[in-house]
């Protein structure tokens, strides 16, 4: 978990893939739609991708991938960032992780 934490501290937003995980693909196109620049780490490409995909499921994460991070903060898989975004409160949360400007948005 610690090499997780490592990886994601100082992005706005850190996003955790596997390039052939079609719902990695559509939550990286969700929030590069935004105009945020996520970090993403394929699992399947970078270096120790097991042991970090093992940390993130005792993070809870289940499934492993996508697994996004704002602003230092856990946000979970695709059902929980499509839940802020349903709500109208993506936006809001990578505005104040510094991902986006806020004139970009009417909020």
């Amino acid at each position: 978990m610690e090499m997780v934490t490592r990886m994601v501290a100082d992005r706005p937003v850190g996003i955790f893939s596997r390039t052939t995980c079609c719902m990695s693909h559509t939550i990286k196109t969700l929030i590069s739609g935004f105009g945020a620049n996520p970090t993403v780490y394929e699992l399947d490409k970078v270096p120790y991708g097991g042991q970090i995909e093992r940390a993130l499921q005792q993070m809870g994460c289940k499934p492993s991938v996508p697994v996004v991070f704002i602003g230092q903060q856990l946000i979970g898989g695709p059902n929980q960032v499509m839940s802020l975004q349903v709500k109208n409160q993506l936006v809001p949360l990578l505005i104040r992780a510094g991902a986006i400007w806020q004139n970009n948005f009417l909020i």
